[in-house]
């Protein structure tokens, strides 16, 4: 009796805060049916949109005008083909069918009836639950889509595929994903690694115009003479003569297989911010079975994500050989391994270049994604070899990245997040 009350309370009391005026009770002690009122109307026509026609009928409630429409755009995609069960998950079939004007209309359908985050997860599952990869390679569809990084994915992916017709029109697609991405990370990586190569770069006896004098201010606080307002500083703390020089040499090494997208995207314009400054000499390697290096193209990243052919094998071995080989400054190096680390090559000798580019000074980094959706499917028992080796292999954030690169370049630590997150 305790628990049912509490429940009829708690009901009670929610539909009071939704705005719902309950009814008085019935003489025998039950309560009636929510009355009808503009909470409750709200609610049974969120209800009908989410569960579709033949499965809401018991809600009463009819759609009309605008939101008539947004049914119709959520029926195309999700709908039962006239069979029964609704828009369950096990039973949705194509509404959209596979003609191009069709999609057409259905894609500005949703940009007109949804926000951009919504649009981008329907175009998502219309790719890959009706099979309409083929109709992006219309250059009419690719204007009507809402592009974001999943779907510059999908472009990559049909790269090979891809007539002359459609290639201008998918590298705007794709320059407009790039761009956004450097607006919102190019920044802060910049000012993320500037500060920590200076750090890594100070030296005790800097020359005058050298000095970094609020590190160098801070350092000497404990001399500060009241009497005298100032500060004595016993230790001056500055930059080399090399402040402007090559700091640190970073490699990128992208693997390409077909689940790390996302990651490619994301690389791509990390390669092209970092190979913008001018203390770090940076090389952008991708691979699958075989190693491409697409240092040339860095300038330009949307030149760098064409250049990728996403799929196939994966031979980690193959490509840290190529990485290994054009390093020449191991204690000023860093390398990043961005993998699932599905290994298709040979194992021992993968682990054994990894060991002994750590031995020779490497700051090695092993980066599972670098993506905002977190780790992917990894090989765990490689993940777990590498972090034996002092590389620990997690997920990465675009956000994260600049602070694991600093520390990186600093020799320190990584900012590891916590791995129960990426189980």
């Amino acid at each position: 009796m305790t628990t049912d009350t509490t429940t009829d309370t708690t009901t009670t009391t929610g539909e009071a805060a939704a705005g719902t005026t309950p009814a008085p009770p019935h003489p025998d002690g039950t309560a009636h049916p929510p009355q009808p009122g503009p909470a409750n109307d709200e609610r049974l026509r969120r209800w009908r949109l989410v569960l579709g026609g033949d499965s809401a009928e018991s809600t009463g409630c009819t759609l009309t005008g605008r939101d008539a429409a947004m049914d119709g755009a959520l029926t195309a995609l999700y709908g039962d083909g006239g069979k029964q069960g609704g828009r369950g998950r096990n039973s949705r079939t194509a509404g959209l069918g596979a003609s191009a004007p069709s999609v057409a209309r259905w894609l500005g359908d949703i940009r007109t009836y949804f926000p951009s985050s919504v649009v981008q997860v329907m175009q998502r599952d219309a790719i890959d639950r009706l099979g309409l990869s083929a109709l992006l390679l219309e250059p009419e569809m690719l204007e009507a889509v809402e592009a974001d990084v999943h779907l510059v994915g999908t472009l990559l992916s049909l790269n090979k595929a891809m007539p002359e017709t459609t290639k201008e029109t998918a590298r705007a697609v794709v320059r407009k994903v790039v761009e956004d991405l450097e607006k919102r990370l190019a920044a802060r990586t910049r000012a993320t690694l500037t500060g920590a190569l200076d750090r890594s770069a100070r030296i005790d006896r800097p020359r005058h115009h050298d000095i970094d004098w609020d590190r160098t201010i801070r350092a000497n606080l404990k001399n500060y003479l009241p009497e005298h307002g100032t500060v004595v500083p016993e230790r001056l703390i500055g930059y080399g003569r090399a402040a402007r020089s090559v700091k640190k040499d970073v490699i990128l090494c992208i693997d390409q297989s077909g689940s790390m997208a996302a990651s490619v995207v994301h690389a791509s314009v990390f390669g092209a911010v970092l190979a913008s400054m001018r203390t770090l000499r940076t090389r952008l390697v991708v691979f699958d079975t075989a190693v491409v290096d697409l240092t040339d193209q860095l300038d330009d990243p949307v030149d760098v994500l064409f250049g990728t052919q996403l799929g196939g094998g994966t031979d980690i071995n193959r490509a840290l050989a190529y990485c290994q080989s054009r390093i020449t400054r191991p204690a000023e190096t860093v390398v990043v391994l961005i993998s699932d680390l599905y290994e298709g090559g040979i194992r021992n000798e993968m682990l054994k270049r990894v060991a002994a580019m750590k031995a020779s000074g490497v700051q090695f980094v092993t980066l599972l994604a670098l993506s905002d959706e977190g780790a992917p499917a990894y090989d765990r028992d490689h993940a777990a070899a590498l972090g034996a080796l002092g590389a620990p292999a997690f997920a990465c954030t675009p956000d994260l990245f600049p602070e694991v690169m600093a520390a990186a370049v600093e020799k320190r630590p990584l900012p590891v997040p916590d791995m129960e997150n990426h189980r």
